[in-house]
């Protein structure tokens, strides 16, 4: 690729969004009715706006999933499955991660590991390879990396600057100095600057504070990221020194990031377990942001923030209490394809 490379920000035209479509054998089957629902609301969602592709295990469930989904009034016409092997359905960390340069397209392979080796995960480790392999991607040229790295773990503003967090990156690689990892980021990722927060955590979060469920990028100058304002819950002076860190980072040219504060919904509980129930869990697509909602009164506040960060796209709710039952949320099961990758 003689083009210069680089990784898009999520709210740069997309081609389609990446979802595996939940099963028994998967860990949604004691509540698959429930987070089916979920997945129908998902894909109703996406494809108002563009193409869902749908990795499915074998062919009686695709034929089971088009049936809900015609049902549900989805434009089928927008959707389409590959038949493929996976452990579970979390691909923004199993799928690829798509550089772009000019018309082509590098995807990064890194390892999935089951966030540290938590959970088998060894299909969806070749996830990308398989995906490959049956002609799904276009011009694109996949490079296999030996590196632990979930996609939720990072945030690009597209313009070369990526957001992550200590724990996680130190959780996957306890010897490794964070100068090391700062390098192997910027490299792998095309990246100049690499930002790190040393705060912010969510109970019932499995995955060593993923970024993506708690500061997000909303445009180059603009970061929108997970509060809370209540001084009793557990979780207040984690988010507040993790706004104070987001206050004290700069632009590249060195101004203050406009800063967008999302409510905090009131603790959700499963037999006594905290439920992290995020709302900076959101997915961008184009013209649209398609955001969490989870039952709260909170839900319609974050969509005015929501609106207020993301001005002039659509701000769409998707029903996402069910997910957190598996500790992850909407951006978690979702991966975007840029514009041009999908074959």
């Amino acid at each position: 690729m003689s083009t210069t490379v680089r990784f898009p920000a999520e709210w740069e035209p997309q081609s389609a969004v990446l979802i595996a479509w939940p099963h028994p054998e998967t860990d949604w089957g004691p509540r698959l009715v429930d987070v089916e629902e979920t997945y129908i609301a998902l894909v109703l969602a996406i494809t108002g706006f563009q193409q869902a592709v749908i990795c499915i295990a074998d062919d009686d469930l695709q034929i089971y999933a088009e049936a809900r989904l015609r049902s549900a009034r989805v434009d089928m016409d927008r959707v389409r499955f590959v038949t493929v092997e996976y452990d579970d359905t979390w691909l923004r960390d199993s799928g690829p991660i798509t550089l772009k340069a000019g018309r082509e397209f590098l995807q990064l392979d890194f390892r999935f590991t089951g966030w540290g080796g938590k959970f088998e995960a060894s299909r969806d480790d070749r996830l990308v390879e398989a995906l490959s392999a049956q002609g799904v991607f276009a011009n694109a040229t996949r490079e296999q990396i030996d590196f632990a790295l979930e996609g939720g773990g990072i945030e690009t503003d597209g313009a070369g600057t990526l957001l992550t967090t200590w724990k996680c990156l130190h959780e996957r690689h306890p010897e490794a100095t964070r100068e090391e990892l700062t390098w192997q980021l910027a490299g792998w990722l095309r990246q100049d600057r690499v930002l790190w927060l040393d705060h912010g955590y969510l109970e019932g979060d499995d995955t060593d504070a993923h970024i993506d469920t708690l500061a997000r990028f909303a445009a180059e100058d603009a970061i929108i990221y997970q509060g809370c304002d209540d001084v009793s819950d557990t979780h207040y002076p984690e988010l507040q020194a993790m706004a104070d860190e987001l206050a004290a980072l700069r632009t590249r040219d060195g101004k203050p990031y406009r800063l967008f504060a999302l409510p905090w919904a009131k603790p959700i509980f499963d037999d006594g377990r905290r439920l992290a129930a995020s709302y900076a869990n959101f997915l961008i697509v184009n013209g649209a942001v398609l955001m969490p909602s989870y039952g709260d009164p909170a839900d319609a506040r974050a969509q005015e923030v929501m609106a207020e960060a993301f001005p002039g796209r659509e701000i769409v709710p998707v029903p996402c209490r069910p997910l957190i039952w598996q500790n992850g949320s909407l951006h978690c099961i979702t991966m975007q394809l840029p514009e041009g990758v999908l074959a």
